[in-house]
């Protein structure tokens, strides 16, 4: 069976590699010259633990290749992947469906003989459809079925995601696509994977439905952890025995400075945005969406009042920038609105991040980034966690010592073990905690 993967950005890369993995034939094509002959070279666009390593092992085995050619990948296959961006839309924030629309028509153009298109990048309810209608309007005997297959991946945790998923969704109209995505995903079938087949509808909005669930326990969990600060509780102990009730679980709720990356941000307008077109009331969603936008920037406000009211040369360390561990993705990142923030308050920012950098840079002016993280530690008047890397989970008072000349540590993340800061010099800001330690 031969795959064309449309779109070589996180979903399509990642997505492309695995099915190669299953012994698939894949090509991931992509309009981006540079970006493929890169991948050629294997040198890979985006950091992912675990990716580099996948796409050479299946470009070796002679399964995995890259290409700039689509037309001609797309006349050869069987199935056709829509793996394109579909990012927030200027103006009023719907999901921007042109790239899925320009690769529909090319895809109505190419192809030869029966071929099912399947719609894999985060679309909204109805988009499936009409992805069928451009394919027939521009190919009135074209000889196709539409699928809709979102994906379902973290970011930091994508292979393992893909490779032994919680469940796959799958939105169908005819039973021969059904039978031809079902042994695409033969392999899940075998460790018992739950498979959902269901309709192109349903299959879309069951995406947007479960990234704004998540978001909405990532704000409630927040929320909390501003009560617990006023009336004296710990959101930590609150968040595991709320968690141990199964009919609400322990993931996501750990607070932080409010969540960001390329899926919750705009998956989250875009629901509301379908909602209100359909007169049908989501203000709970809707709600989550102002919440955590004014979330960041209370999180910089909770730094600068920490600070007091002399910034005047003011230096403030700044670890991790990326939206969460494990990934170089800046998109809404809290970075990027906290750092701004102290910055026209006159705060020098020193900045460090072990993967990010080199995104950071392109996004974040008059920044000082620093290489490593003694440097970024150097003189500075307060600490900063923004992601919680697994490196700065162990830092202790007597190595912040050694370079930093303030005392303030400000955890947006509870990284940090409190009890190592206890009668030490530090004065140790969590978020959540009933007290500060050495206030």
């Amino acid at each position: 069976m031969n795959i064309t993967m449309v779109g070589t950005g996180y979903v399509g890369l990642v997505s492309g590699t695995c099915f190669s993995e299953f012994g698939f034939n894949v090509c991931c094509v992509d309009k981006d010259l540079e970006k493929i002959s890169n991948l050629n070279k294997d040198i890979v666009p985006i950091y992912e633990p675990g990716l580099e390593n996948l796409i050479k092992k299946n470009k070796s085995a002679g399964r995995l290749t890259f290409s700039n050619d689509i037309d001609g990948n797309i006349k050869k296959s069987d199935i056709v992947f829509i793996a394109v961006g579909t990012p927030s839309r200027r103006g009023d924030g719907h999901a921007d469906l042109s790239y899925v629309y320009q690769a529909a028509e090319q895809i109505g153009k190419k192809i030869d003989g029966y071929t099912v298109v399947v719609t894999k990048s985060t679309v909204p309810v109805g988009t499936g459809l009409e992805v069928k209608n451009i394919i027939k309007k521009v190919n009135p005997n074209a000889d196709f079925d539409v699928i809709s297959n979102p994906e379902f991946l973290r970011e930091g945790n994508a292979i393992q995601d893909f490779m032994r998923p919680d469940r796959v969704v799958v939105g169908f109209e005819s039973e021969k696509a059904k039978k031809i995505i079902a042994s695409l995903y033969k392999p899940l079938f075998l460790i018992e994977t739950p498979i959902l087949f269901t309709d192109l509808k349903t299959a879309e909005l069951i995406k947007y439905s479960a990234n704004a669930f998540l978001a909405l326990k990532i704000s409630y969990i927040n929320q909390m952890a501003d009560l617990c600060e006023k009336i004296g509780a710990d959101v930590h102990d609150v968040a595991k025995g709320i968690g141990l009730d199964k009919r609400i679980g322990n993931k996501f709720l750990h607070p932080g400075p409010g969540y960001g990356g390329s899926c919750f941000p705009k998956d989250t307008i875009a629901l509301v945005k379908t909602a209100n077109q359909n007169n049908s009331d989501i203000s709970i969603i809707d709600t989550v969406v102002k919440y955590n936008t004014k979330r960041k920037s209370e999180m910089a406000n909770k730094i600068l009042k920490k600070l007091g009211t002399d910034l005047t040369n003011k230096k403030v360390s700044i670890l991790g920038l990326s939206f969460k561990p494990e990934t170089d993705d800046m998109r809404d990142s809290p970075s990027l609105d906290i750092i701004p923030i102290l910055q026209k308050n006159g705060i020098t920012i020193s900045a460090y991040d072990p993967v990010a950098m080199n995104e950071a840079k392109k996004l974040l002016k008059n920044t000082e980034f620093s290489n490593d993280l003694e440097t970024c530690l150097q003189n500075s008047d307060a600490l900063v966690i923004l992601t919680e890397w697994n490196q700065f989970r162990g830092l202790l008072p007597d190595y912040l010592s050694k370079y930093m000349k303030g005392n303030i540590l400000i955890d947006l993340r509870n990284a940090l073990d409190p009890e190592n800061f206890i009668n030490s010099n530090f004065n140790l800001v969590q978020i959540g905690r009933g007290r500060e330690i050495n206030q």
